[in-house]
């Protein structure tokens, strides 16, 4: 380690994490062959899409807004009796309501896997992993190298799912007729606090932060392809008998849902946890196309003045909201 204030901060963090299994996400696919990259399947989205705010549902605003803000790093820029915004360079990640008069999240249904918050630095996300792991250190879940990313798991106060990742470059990926190759190899948290931590020790909050995808729970894998291609407009770039990813633009996934605790779910009870999820375009225009793709596939949607509201085949609100300079996580 470079220095000793480094060796400290980085001890003290793994002093907590390496108690930890590795998380198994179940997407096991064999590591790059050497082979030539194909290129991305193509999405009906615009390639300049990305994911925006997550809106979720929380019993005690207190801890949670100090796990996001303090511990990941997200700014809080918005905070009263009833709820919070927090997110990065004024832009809205994540909406915390208060709402503690409903019950807990379960996990048999549909709902949310994770909320995934992307670092643009190994620098920032090792500086987060420290902050978490030393203010909550019972949330830790895991760590893995995804061939594509690296990624550390915790799980808020509240019990929701929160994956903390960098990419890595995007000329390492490697596509076989339009699929990317991932997999969940372990990834060892001492190695990666050692060669990425700041020499001065974590920074105190995190820059360049953005929603790098969303990962939910549903009931069935088929269906969900189908509203997320056929209705939303993504394109799917990986796909196992319980999971399937999807993204605009080739970026590695923007969504993914997945069955390992919630086959056969039908709608969604009204409960703590994810509220909606936010996908960006850049224009109206695209607002327009996923709304005619939703007419003609019978899928239930209603324009707002944010945007067009979608109800996924488990009840979960899918927002697409224009913003004029969206661009795809990555």
């Amino acid at each position: 380690m470079s220095t000793p204030s480094r060796r400290r901060a980085s001890l003290t963090a793994l002093a907590i994490l390496v108690v930890a299994a590795v998380v198994a996400v179940g997407l096991i696919v064999a590591r790059p062959d050497g082979s030539q990259p194909s290129a991305a399947a193509e999405s009906d989205l615009p390639a300049a899409s990305g994911m925006g705010e997550v809106e979720l549902l929380v019993s005690d605003l207190g801890p949670m807004i100090d796990f996001y803000g303090d511990g990941v790093g997200l700014d809080v820029i918005e905070r009263d009796a009833d709820g919070a915004v927090l997110g990065s360079d004024g832009q809205p990640l994540l909406r915390l309501v208060a709402a503690p008069e409903l019950g807990t999240d379960d996990r048999t249904q549909a709902g949310l896997y994770h909320s995934a918050v992307l670092f643009d630095e190994a620098s920032e996300l090792a500086s987060a992993v420290v902050r978490v792991a030393a203010a909550f250190p019972a949330s830790f879940q895991g760590a893995s190298d995804h061939t594509v990313s690296n990624a550390f798991y915790f799980g808020d106060p509240e019990g929701n799912g929160v994956e903390l990742y960098v990419d890595l470059p995007r000329d390492t990926w490697t596509w076989t007729d339009g699929r990317v190759t991932m997999g969940t190899y372990a990834l060892d948290p001492n190695a990666f606090l050692d060669a990425h931590l700041p020499a001065e020790g974590p920074t105190a909050s995190a820059d360049g932060v953005t929603m790098g995808h969303v990962h939910l729970r549903g009931g069935d894998v088929d269906e969900a392809e189908r509203f997320y291609v056929d209705v939303v407009g993504m394109a799917v770039t990986s796909r196992i008998d319980s999971a399937v990813l999807l993204s605009a633009g080739g970026y590695h996934h923007h969504i993914a849902v997945n069955t390992w605790s919630s086959a056969g779910a039908g709608a969604r009870p009204e409960s703590l946890g994810l509220r909606h999820l936010t996908i960006a375009v850049p224009d109206e225009q695209a607002i327009d196309a996923v709304e005619r793709r939703a007419e003609a596939a019978g899928a239930e949607a209603e324009r707002t003045d944010d945007g067009l509201v979608l109800l996924d085949p488990w009840g979960t609100r899918v927002v697409i909201r224009a913003t004029g300079d969206a661009a795809t996580a990555g």
